[in-house]
């Protein structure tokens, strides 16, 4: 800690040669490996912040009794200019990450090519890698050209002004006591609420009423998520155990999902907010797509798979917008599947640091659980024709849900503005509210107020109208746009932009049917 200042070059240099670099404020940490395997939030929540100031961000999700571990890291400050740390570009966001040899030491890895956004000078997006195998030797790892960003529009100097200021709003949050959880005045409703509905479905079924426990139930579902992403977020007690014992048994033991699962997408999610290559929340190929970037067949880097778009995918994404609701009705389903791929794949993987064996093995006995008393009301429906109706009934209703979670993003910018851009920046750009009445709010779950939540993912829900107040003024005061609407017009938007990447998919299909037919042509 007694060393002079790092340089921008000495930084570069300590990540060229493989080190986990990241900058908070004027200090520089160092993650070492067994850290970033085992951060509670995931690598990759760390990974795209390599070489950058992430200071808001590691405020946003690191509560006050967590931040201590921030000073084990830290190896000494870095020289920074008036306006703050210029950033390098994260490797991961070139399609370099780190894999483990052998012999166990750690070498560079291309996964994917970056390319350069058309429409953003300082965007890039990333592609599968396609050199053939036997020349990948000759990529040793990202070079410090390669780390330096593109030239972007945005001022480093403005972009350090909307810091500080989201840094004093953060702190007037915190004086105005809205980390405080309203447990009866917000929970308590809640908790009568899910009780209604659980006894009421219990009821129904027991006199045979199906249809209508199976509505109960499916109405259930969509407001235990709510509290969910609540505990997700550690945003109920505000400690990490508890908080995850009781998302697991309301996620997995009730809901037969993986709120592991849902932590590790969610916090991504947050941190790179619409990015095509990087936002998991986003990537729905080859099913949907709300930008043309997604036509570049683009590289995952959460998924860890390309993203192909080829002729039958673009079929498809000529449709959305007239399947998009038809889509979203089986949203449940494909929650079941990203949930169980990713409880299987931690099986093998290393385990998290806080609570990864125990939390692991209980989301396991959670949703084995869910499907014995889940299976056991199916096959009580008297045949098979009822059982089905009971289980696609239950899961439409939460349809709604997923309605509601693409209304905040789906019609938002999907531009890479480089790493210039601030995180209360990017935040507004990327996300919109969803404007209700008061008395409608609890069938959002509060939620509706998606700039605050993002800009404050902590913060409890029953919090987020009152602390949205001040969002708004400081939106207002640093020039900042604060998107709203309503929920007609939010689904309008959405299905505008739906539409209009439909229509390009359209015309890419029809001209290579084009061109297929002129080759036939030829050939005969």
């Amino acid at each position: 800690m007694d060393r002079l200042p790092w340089s921008r070059r000495e930084v570069a240099d300590r990540i060229l040669a493989g080190d986990t670099l990241v900058v908070y404020g004027d200090r520089l940490l160092r993650v070492p490996q067994a850290w970033l395997n085992a951060h509670p939030g995931g690598s990759l929540a760390i990974l795209h912040f390599v070489g950058r100031d992430a200071s808001d961000e590691i405020d946003a999700f690191h509560s006050q009794d967590t931040m201590h571990i921030i000073n084990r890291f830290c190896v000494g400050t870095v020289e920074t200019s008036h306006y703050g740390w210029e950033p390098f570009q994260p490797p991961v966001m070139l399609g370099w990450i780190r894999k483990q040899a052998s012999d166990g030491s750690f070498t560079w890895h291309r996964q994917a090519t970056a390319i350069p956004a058309s429409n953003v000078p300082s965007g890039n997006l990333l592609v599968p890698d396609h050199a053939p195998a036997a020349n990948r030797h000759q990529y040793s790892g990202p070079s410090l050209s390669d780390l330096v960003p593109s030239p972007s529009y945005l001022s480093l100097e403005v972009q350090a002004q909307h810091s500080a200021a989201y840094k004093r709003l953060h702190k007037r949050i915190i004086e105005a006591g809205l980390y405080k959880t309203r447990y009866l005045s917000g929970y308590g409703p809640e908790i009568a609420r899910y009780l209604f509905l659980a006894f009421s479905s219990a009821y129904a079924y027991f006199n045979n009423w199906l249809i209508t426990s199976a509505v109960c139930l499916g109405f259930l579902w969509h407001q235990l998520v709510f509290t969910v992403h609540d505990l997700g977020h550690m945003g109920v007690t505000h400690e990490w155990n508890i908080d995850r014992l009781l998302a697991i048994f309301l996620a997995d033991f009730i809901g037969g999902l993986s709120v592991g699962w849902w932590v590790d997408n969610h916090n991504v999610h947050h941190l790179v907010t619409n990015h095509p290559s990087h936002d998991p929340d986003i990537e729905h190929m080859p099913f949907m797509a709300i930008s043309t970037a997604f036509f570049h067949s683009l590289w995952s880097t959460y998924y860890k798979r390309t993203m192909t778009f080829d002729r039958f995918s673009a079929y498809l994404v000529s449709l959305q917008h007239k399947l998009f609701y038809v889509l979203l009705a089986f949203g449940r389903f494909n929650l079941y599947v990203n949930a169980y791929g990713f409880l299987l794949r931690k099986a093998f993987d290393h385990r998290k640091a806080r609570g990864g064996r125990w939390s692991w093995w209980l989301e396991v006995v959670g949703v084995l659980f869910f499907w014995c008393w889940f299976g056991a009301l199916l096959r009580g429906c008297g045949s098979w024709k009822m059982a089905l109706a009971y289980l696609f009934t239950s899961h439409l209703v939460t349809s709604p849900l997923h309605v509601q979670i693409v209304l905040s993003h789906f019609s938002m910018s999907t531009d890479d503005l480089g790493p210039t851009e601030s995180f209360p920046h990017r935040q507004l750009r990327t996300t919109t509210d969803v404007i209700c009445p008061q008395y409608l709010a609890f069938l959002h779950g509060g939620l509706h107020l998606q700039v605050t939540h993002h800009l404050f993912p902590r913060l409890p829900r029953h919090n987020l109208r009152e602390a949205s107040f001040l969002v708004k003024q400081f939106a207002q005061e640093e020039g900042l746009p604060y998107a709203e609407f309503g929920f007609v017009r939010g689904n309008r938007a959405v299905l505008g932009v739906l539409k209009a990447v439909a229509e390009q998919a359209r015309i890419l299909g029809m001209v290579a049917e084009n061109e297929v037919q002129e080759a036939m042509k030829k050939v005969s």
